[in-house]
């Protein structure tokens, strides 16, 4: 137990080390948020607590979106490291296949591994983009690529591929619609599913207040 805790210990530390100056809404905050909410998810599910942690803390080790579109850095960051601190090979391969498999990728990409552990962590990450904080990370992230809040000529597209959806540049508010207002439904455990519809309601009257005032209404 005193080596699995050290372990955790060691992956915060590098963590927090290589996301030190991560964009906001991808940063170590995001992290200790999704670990938290993975933890309290947890509670109520039959899984790996120690994998679980693992998984939490390195799903966004090395995010595509700031790497070229490359899905294979992240996995190859965290499988190095946790060799270096010593984590048993079978953990690392668990680990390694939830971090390939926890992104939202758009084009109704499928999932090519599952295990009650990824079920959990991925709740957990949805949970982050939605509600109040997903609302706020979606801006900063918006902010940060230069988007337009909002343009009425240029309506979500709920049917992009994969390609599509990791090239687009539409404004903030399409990502409401190509993403998270669609995650409520794809939520896997229960403890999830009551967490993402308080936080999904809390999405559509934000939508719906800022409709009224982009009209003039309110």
């Amino acid at each position: 137990m005193k080596i699995k805790q050290n372990q955790i210990e060691q992956t915060i530390a590098f963590v927090k080390s290589q996301l030190e100056n991560a964009e906001g809404g991808h940063d170590w905050f995001h992290i200790q948020r999704v670990l938290n909410n993975a933890l309290l998810i947890a509670k109520t599910e039959e899984v790996d607590v120690f994998v679980v942690q693992l998984g939490a803390l390195l799903h966004d080790i090395a995010d595509s979106k700031f790497h070229n579109g490359d899905e294979t850095v992240g996995p190859k960051v965290a499988r190095v490291f946790l060799k270096e601190i010593n984590v048993e090979a079978a953990v690392i391969d668990h680990v390694v296949n939830i971090i390939e498999n926890i992104s939202f990728k758009g084009g109704n990409e499928l999932q090519k591994f599952r295990s009650p552990e990824l079920d959990v962590i991925q709740d957990a990450d949805r949970l982050d983009a939605l509600g109040a904080i997903g609302i706020a990370r979606t801006f900063n992230y918006g902010g940060f690529k230069n988007r337009a809040l909002y343009d009425p000529k240029i309506k979500p597209n709920l049917s992009m591929s994969k390609e599509e959806y990791k090239a687009s540049n539409a404004p903030t508010i399409n990502h409401f619609y190509e993403k998270l207002l669609l995650l409520k439904d794809k939520m896997n455990t229960e403890t999830g599913r009551q967490i993402a519809t308080e936080r999904h309601r809390f999405m559509e009257h934000f939508l719906e207040q800022f409709y009224a005032e982009w009209d003039g209404l309110k």
